[in-house]
């Protein structure tokens, strides 16, 4: 068990297991975001090879402890249900899940991650040189100031602490998603690797992934948007996340299993691919 106490005085834990700020903080994120999505989650092939492409990473770059003995968990920043920390946790890796929602920590209680902070960073005010490493699965798109919070993460990371980020690709493949979201930007693997070098931080890897998805994205979602089709205002339900993220269809499913898998062996190898529908990146706090 990691101790909450050591890096932050701002957080106290209540009856339901879970740490909280005193204070709570707007995000850009749908009210009902967190609900639709653990609907559909622990069905879903895209979280399924989301999760196995981050665990690829995290164990290609492992985070290291500030000294022998000690725990050097990942600090899922954001982690919404808590299905990525699920997916750590199963592979062998320390967590810590900090999501602002009291939807999202409550669900990432259910699913049984053991240290659950219900707040935004800000909030949870990090001393600094405390967190060994952390994670932000497309979570730095909602950030409206990209850059500010990279540098507010960065002092909290200990010396040589690693990041690894997961962001859409590519601002050409934006659609009603990206507004539904509350997106401010995509990104490609200059674009993220600029702002994280301007944070302080020095790139270790970044690849894309998804490699087969940009294509039928334009096409299916990027071209009825600039052509004014399909809704006009904000959306976010149950069957939307359904219909972006669940496959049915068996035989599809094993195409996309078998197009895909070469993907998390490529990431082992630290192999980089060079297009994709996300970005994925492993930085290291970089030291003066």
């Amino acid at each position: 068990m990691f101790d909450i106490h050591g890096i932050s005085a701002a957080l106290k834990k209540a009856d339901d297991g879970i740490w909280y700020s005193t204070t709570e903080e707007p995000v850009s994120y749908p009210a009902n975001g967190n609900a639709c999505c653990f609907a559909v989650e622990d069905q879903s092939f895209w979280y399924k090879h989301r999760n196995a492409c981050i665990v690829a990473a995290a164990s290609a770059f492992p985070p290291v402890p500030a000294a022998p003995g000690k725990a050097a968990p990942i600090f899922d920043i954001g982690g919404g249900n808590g299905v990525v920390s699920f997916g750590l946790a199963g592979a062998g890796f320390d967590v810590v899940l900090v999501e602002p929602s009291r939807t999202g920590a409550a669900n990432a209680k259910k699913r049984g991650i053991p240290n659950v902070i219900c707040a935004t960073t800000q909030a949870a005010q990090f001393k600094e040189n405390s967190l060994p490493a952390a994670g932000m699965f497309d979570v730095l798109e909602h950030i409206e100031d990209d850059r500010g919070f990279l540098r507010s993460l960065h002092a909290s990371l200990q010396d040589n602490g690693l990041l690894y980020l997961l962001v859409p690709a590519y601002n050409c493949l934006w659609s009603h998603g990206d507004n539904d979201s509350g997106h401010f930007r995509r990104y490609t693997l200059t674009s993220a690797s600029s702002v994280l070098k301007s944070a302080g931080f020095e790139i270790l890897y970044g690849t894309y992934i998804f490699r087969y998805l940009p294509l039928p994205f334009f096409l299916l979602r990027t071209i009825p948007y600039r052509l004014g089709l399909g809704r006009k205002k904000q959306t976010f339900t149950n069957q939307k996340v359904k219909n972006d993220y669940v496959v049915t269809n068996r035989l599809v499913v094993r195409v996309l299993d078998h197009l895909l898998a070469g993907e998390v062996k490529n990431i082992r190898d630290k192999k980089t691919m060079h297009v994709g529908g996300s970005c994925l990146l492993v930085a290291r706090k970089k030291m003066p």
